[in-house]
């Protein structure tokens, strides 16, 4: 490129045309602006007419971009002269959000003044584009500019653009290679409140500003500073404390599950502690494989409320609810072959690379619906189970709410200790406050023992009052009595599973909205912990396994398949805290703790009541997770409303409609269970009872009929990839020249070189690289 003329004949020519600045930028390259002699108004105009824009890389510092020229002339601009630099500037990086491609800018970028807050006159050089302490001032702030683009077209469509950004803040730098599809990882300087402003950070991806989102410059995403990054070893003790840390704030979602399924299924107390343990064994398992084998992320996996509803759809349909004999183990090993065949499915969609086809289905607008209606499937249960014992039901609420929302700021020692931990500390005041309650004679009814079933008292009070004693009681668990000190869960421990196609239809079908869930995880944690986004093979790879993991927890005999827990992004959002082996030595706690069995005798001695009102607060919290994966896309677009409301009113509406059916339920079952026993009276009749049984099981899950109608109006209706929010996956074939980028994803070398022959599973992409330390 030849160089153009000095600034001082460029500017004389610029005063005899009488011309504005803009109409010879057209022939310049960018140029460098100096002070006190523009209008800033003017420059926002130009730049936003020629296309020209100025990135600021994260990395850039005072030292990179104090080069200037003395002999410029103050008070004048250096249009055609670019910074003579001192120090090199680290390349930023542009990309297209049209096809997602990136390339590397190296050419000038403006000059940034650094004045403000050294002593220097702030009046000298109001509305300059500067950079204080990394963060933004003056008029660049209300008109920053994201990319530079080639075209007018791009320009245009560009204003829609909703394209999340992170950088590798764990001591990895992103690399700069030209990859398609690839998120940018440049990381913008924090955002500093104003001075007076002392207000409490908020842990979560912020949004951007309302007048830049006005403008339509697209979403800048940035994660909060994390305390433990991905890779960092900040010592032995910190890191099993990491881990107790990230499974203690996801208790509520890793040991709940049994106390609402095997009392349903006819088991004993007994049986309810052999299922916790079992499930804190599988989820120990599970972890440990995804966090060496899957994705890599720092995840815990565990049984999902994605597979609780079709397991209470399972258990109470006509042939199971009338069993007499052994009717917990008949329903469990139905249950196991159901999640075997589905967990099949599972990992044969993950390593086969399909998943990496369907992938351009699974959209924002696709996954917070049906994750939301997850949550919403147990509006029915919640209440109607937590409201037997209002008493106790009412402080659980109370408290995990005041501790997540009005206590969030509170730090102890440095730790939100209410926030963190709002699960186990509200349940061990609630649970203390209940046994006092149980101590005092608040459920004591004279002439009744709890420990007689209803069936066999007399006494017409005595059985109006069983439900009450059975639900709100502290002691009437004989859990911890019989539960041995040492019992080590083994697979088929219940029994050969029992296959029938109309129950593994069913599962077949939730293991695809599991699939979904997980996606939508994946995305996320990687924004949370400052990483590019996983590529499509990785994220088959991780599906795969997830599907192998349920595998174990059908051989097993938990109730339900494993995955991906949605909480895990609160969880890391709040703790800070993104580290793999801190994971890793929190699910070796988990499998150590199966193995004493009074552990899982002592959770199943909470009161059912207690368990459903905590629940309430669990499935709230996945509605709003589910509804918050809106952010990456045009939330203020009637389009994307439209689909998500259409999508969770369809998929509580046809559910509902299916429910009503089933008349002879209501007279056995309990009002919270009728929702659950529409498989065996739905309205579909096609001639085969297996076939129907299928199809009404289907139609009555609220999360199925909302991802099935959320994915065809997702992927019919017209709308541009920036109005969707398309998720932006990194592409294999660009990170090839530097695999360091994505390394974290990477499985162990010797793992990696087993599998390199299975390109759709991303193992072949770090085969060769160096890294600085080994990958743990």
């Amino acid at each position: 490129m030849e160089s153009g003329p000095s600034s001082e004949t460029g500017g004389k020519a610029g005063k005899q045309k009488g011309m504005k600045l803009g109409s010879v930028l057209p022939k310049i390259e960018p140029f460098k602006p100096r002070k006190n002699f523009y209008d800033p108004r003017e420059l926002g105009s130009w730049a936003r007419n020629t296309g020209f824009v100025s990135t600021f890389s994260g990395e850039t510092d005072r030292g990179s971009v104090s080069g200037r020229n003395p002999q410029n002339e103050p008070g004048k601009l250096d249009l055609e002269k670019g910074i003579e630099k001192k120090e090199s500037l680290s390349p930023t990086i542009e990309l297209d959000p049209i096809l997602g491609r990136t390339w590397n800018r190296r050419g000038n970028e403006i000059e940034q003044d650094l004045g403000f807050g050294n002593g220097k006159d702030q009046k000298a050089t109001d509305g300059v584009l500067g950079l204080r302490d990394g963060v933004l001032r003056g008029e660049n702030q209300r008109n920053r500019v994201g990319f530079e683009l080639q075209n007018v077209e791009r320009r245009e469509t560009y204003s829609d653009a909703g394209i999340a950004h992170a950088n590798s803040g764990n001591g990895n730098e992103s690399g700069t290679g030209n990859g398609h599809g690839v998120q940018a990882a440049a990381q913008v300087g924090e955002l500093k409140k104003d001075s007076g402003d002392d207000g409490e950070e908020e842990v979560g991806i912020p949004s951007i500003p309302d007048d830049e989102e006005e403008r339509g410059y697209g979403g800048w995403h940035q994660s909060p500073k994390l305390k433990c990054g991905m890779e960092e070893n900040p010592g032995f003790v910190p890191q099993i404390y990491y881990g107790l840390q990230h499974f203690l704030s996801l208790a509520g979602s890793l040991v709940f599950i049994p106390l609402i399924i095997v009392p349903e299924m006819g088991g004993s107390d007994k049986d309810t502690a052999t299922v916790i343990s079992t499930m804190l064994l599988v989820s120990g398992i599970s972890t440990v494989l995804n966090s060496f084998f899957g994705t890599r992320l720092p995840l815990v996996q565990g049984s999902s409320f994605v597979f609780l509803a079709p397991a209470l759809v399972i258990m109470n349909s006509r042939e199971y609810r009338n069993l007499s004999e052994n009717r917990f183990k008949h329903i469990m090993r139905e249950l196991q072959g159901a999640i075997i065949v589905g967990s099949i499915f599972q990992s044969i969609l993950g390593f086969s690379g399909l998943m990496s086809l369907l992938l351009r289905l699974i959209n924002p607008v696709v996954v917070a619906p049906t994750v939301a209606a997850v949550g919403l499937a147990f509006f029915s249960y919640g209440f109607p189970q937590a409201g037997t014992c209002v008493e106790i039901s009412l402080p659980q609420i109370a408290l995990v709410l005041l501790f997540t929302l009005y206590l969030r700021g509170v730090s102890i020692s440095g730790n939100k200790v209410f926030r963190t931990y709002a699960v186990p500390l509200s349940v061990i005041i609630t649970w203390a406050y209940a046994f006092f309650l149980t101590a005092g004679g608040a459920y004591n009814y004279k002439g009744c023992n709890p420990d007689i079933p209803s069936s066999n008292m007399l006494i017409a009070a005595c059985r109006r009052h069983a439900y009450t004693m059975k639900h709100c009681r502290t002691d009437v668990s004989d859990a911890m009595r019989t539960a041995a000190w040492v019992r080590i869960p083994y697979p088929l421990q219940w029994g050969i599973p029992i296959f029938h196609m109309k129950t593994s239809v069913i599962m077949i079908f939730v293991s695809l909205v599991a699939a979904v869930d997980s996606v939508g995880t994946y995305h996320s944690a990687a924004i949370v912990t400052s990483l590019r986004p996983p590529t499509p093979s990785i994220v088959s790879r991780g599906i795969g396994m997830e599907g192998f993991c349920s595998l174990l927890a059908g051989l097993w005999g938990s109730g339900t398949g494993s995955t991906t827990l949605t909480e895990n992004v609160h969880t890391i959002a709040v703790t800070k805290v993104a580290n793999r082996r801190a994971v890793q030595f929190g699910a070796l706690f988990m499998i150590l703790f199966s193995f004493i069995g009074k552990v899982g005798a002592i959770l199943a001695s909470i009161p059912q009541a207690l368990a459903a009102a905590l629940l309430c607060f669990i499935w709230a919290l996945m509605v709003a997770l589910g509804l918050s994966a809106l952010r990456y896309t045009r939330t203020s677009d009637f389009r994307n409303i439209m689909i998500v409301g259409a999508s969770l009113f369809l998929g509580l509406s046809i559910p509902a409609y299916v429910q009503q059916y089933p008349s002879q339920s209501s007279l056995i079952l309990p009002g919270y269970l009728i929702p659950f026993a529409a498989a065996s009276d739905g309205p579909v009749h096609t001639g085969s009872r297996d076939l129907d049984f299928a199809l009404n099981g289907l139609l009555s899950l609220n999360m199925v009929v909302t991802l099935l109608v959320a994915l065809v109006l997702d992927n019919t209706v017209p709308g541009s990839r920036q109005e969707r929010g398309v998720y932006l996956w990194s592409k294999s074939e660009d990170i090839m020249a530097d695999a360091s980028s994505i390394s974290q994803y990477s499985p162990p070398s010797k793992i990696a070189g087993i599998c390199s022959w299975v390109k759709c599973l991303g193992c072949s992409l770090h085969r060769r690289r160096d890294l600085e330390g080994p990958i743990i």
